[in-house]
């Protein structure tokens, strides 16, 4: 009998506390949109993803000139990759290869320019 009262008072109190959650949930989001910050939320997101490398930035990275080929730059991709895989910074690395992301995509378009 005992445990048929517990299990009861269990079930009743986790459906109120979860009725509880949903409605400050919900508050909480009116009152984000009230205020703004919901939207401001939003645009941060946004800036940041949209915070594009430029081929100025991808060259500094990788410490190439622009008439460089791409042998030179596959090179120096090469070099600096592993260096910061071996010394531990993964935020270099990273850079390092966003930036010969970058550049491979513009040599791309220039080989295709160039053949059309």
């Amino acid at each position: 009998m005992a445990a048929r009262i517990i299990a009861q008072l269990l079930v009743v109190g986790s459906g109120v506390l979860i009725r509880a959650v949903s409605q400050a949930y919900r508050q909480a989001i009116v009152n984000a949109s009230k205020t703004g910050a919901a939207q401001e939320a939003m645009q941060n997101t946004v800036r940041r993803a949209s915070k594009a490398i430029t081929e100025q930035e991808a060259r500094q990275i990788l410490g190439v000139p622009e008439n460089a080929a791409w042998e030179e730059i596959s090179n120096k991709y090469d070099v600096l990759f592993e260096r910061n895989a071996k010394q531990g910074s993964f935020y270099l690395q990273s850079k390092v290869h966003r930036a010969k992301e970058y550049l491979e995509g513009v040599y791309q378009n220039k080989g295709q320019g160039n053949s059309g």
